[in-house]
């Protein structure tokens, strides 16, 4: 009898196995063969987690490209199947050629030196071969910090900790990874995101396991934690960064960090924290100058016609037309190029300079109207003459409530940012505060003329004159 129901609830477990085979079949109806032979039959299933299944593509262009285009349609598809499946996780598995019998010792890469918290299944800042110091590409913008991680890599503790610092996908997690790949063979090191730092230590603390968390942060040769910027709030998690950081400096640990801003520009982050970050060195990844993004532009394209048997050559007009046009990232720079060759391998033909507008249509709109949520605040408080100190106070003042809300009102419908994004740079509030400052001003332009037109007006400034308020 009890052998009888151990069968029955082993098959069961087996039933609740999403079956990759039938969401393939399905993938393939529905999205047509062409897609279906390009890119979703290179996905694999590697395991289902909770209510997220993990999938693996050969190369980060496919799992782009993928997650692009056609992550929602696959999800809809693979809910038909599992409806408690709510998130698609992607990581990178290259397939690699088979080795012959006698040398397969060489099949397993030596990974002991790269250290993650344990159970932290996805390692979400896996250190990649693919970003190292030969593919990064210099030029006056970046080359101070491309020369400082160079050195640390060469002469850990020279420059300790190395703060890197600039915009959003200019390079500066392809330089922390880069350090990290040329030290991990005789190092052990540790690569993490500043968010994933949290999460871990939040989760110590829940489990009562502290200590072991402890050792895996002060137990490394080289700790690099990426986006710093997002390490804020708590005091205790700031106190044990803190200890920790020390810890590190004192036993000759080489610490690299890299930020969106400069250290006395965070915000809700101890000021002792800063101090520390401070005196190290401190470099910047500037804006990129033509002749870098030119580069950058070739490079990928040459990587790309060497990656595909067919060759395509793109003209110089294209070139410089996005070259010119897309400044703000190299990420959005390389994403164009992406586009451009992935369209020509799909239709066998070069877009056309019309065609090239339609395929990067938002990167182009994007570029026109770069509004960033410090820009808001700095419109914003110098139009209602408050300063941004006491905008982001916990100070309840009429004249001061108004203007915030303002603020938060403008950054919700003139940017992408998410709620919990719009909290943390209005001083950590709640995302439900942001939703009621939100409701508020709407309510107010319902029955206020004057609101409409200082809100219009304010609009108009961050849109229109932004080059001119930029600090």
């Amino acid at each position: 009898m009890s052998n009888s129901i151990n069968n029955n609830n082993l098959k069961d477990s087996k039933s609740d196995i999403l079956d990759w085979n039938s969401v393939q079949a399905e993938m393939k109806n529905k999205l047509g063969l062409d897609i279906y032979e390009s890119w979703l039959k290179k996905i694999t299933f590697v395991d289902e987690i909770n209510n997220y299944i993990l999938l693996s593509v050969p190369t980060r262009f496919i799992r782009d490209w993928i997650t692009s285009r056609y992550l929602d349609q696959i999800l809809k598809i693979i809910k038909n199947y599992k409806k408690e499946i709510i998130r698609i996780e992607f990581k990178i598995i290259e397939k690699k050629p088979t080795l012959i019998q006698g040398n397969n010792t060489n099949i397993i890469e030596n990974k002991e030196n790269v250290s993650f918290i344990k159970d932290s299944y996805l390692q979400y800042n896996r250190i990649d071969p693919n970003k190292n110091f030969d593919n990064f590409i210099t030029g006056s913008s970046n080359k101070l910090a491309y020369e400082a991680s160079v050195k640390v890599s060469e002469n850990i503790s020279h420059y300790n900790p190395l703060y890197v610092y600039g915009g959003v996908g200019m390079g500066k997690t392809h330089l922390l990874n880069a350090i990290g790949y040329h030290l991990k063979k005789d190092n052990k090191v540790m690569f993490i995101s500043a968010e994933r730092f949290m999460y871990q230590f939040v989760k110590s603390i829940k489990s009562n396991d502290m200590v072991k968390f402890k050792e895996y942060f002060r137990n490394t040769d080289i700790l690099l934690i990426d986006d710093i910027q997002f390490m804020n709030g708590k005091e205790a998690m700031q106190e044990e960064f803190f200890h920790t950081f020390n810890a590190l400096l004192d036993k000759g640990s080489q610490i690299i960090i890299s930020a969106d801003r400069s250290p006395n520009k965070l915000s809700r982050i101890q000021e002792r924290i800063k101090s520390r970050f401070a005196g190290g060195l401190v470099v910047d990844i500037q804006k990129t100058d033509l002749a870098l993004r030119k580069k950058i532009i070739e490079k990928k394209i040459s990587d790309l016609n060497n990656l595909y048997p067919e060759n395509f050559n793109i003209p110089e007009e294209i070139k410089d037309f996005i070259s010119v046009k897309i400044t703000t990232s190299v990420r959005e720079l390389v994403g164009a190029i992406n586009r451009i060759i992935s369209f020509s391998r799909i239709y066998n033909k070069i877009p056309n300079f019309a065609e090239t507008k339609v395929i990067l249509k938002d990167l182009l709109n994007l570029n026109e109207n770069k509004v960033t949520i410090d820009l808001i605040q700095t419109i914003v408080c110098k139009f209602f003459k408050i300063s941004k100190n006491e905008m982001l106070s916990s100070r309840r003042s009429r004249y001061l409530v108004r203007p915030r809300q303002t603020a938060i009102y403008l950054t919700k419908i003139l940017t992408s940012k998410s709620l919990p994004e719009i909290g943390r740079e209005f001083s950590n509030r709640d995302h439900t505060t942001i939703i009621h400052s939100v409701k508020t001003i709407e309510k107010l332009k319902e029955k206020d003329p004057d609101m409409i037109a200082n809100i219009d007006k304010l609009k108009n400034q961050i849109l229109y004159n932004n080059k001119e308020n930029e600090i």
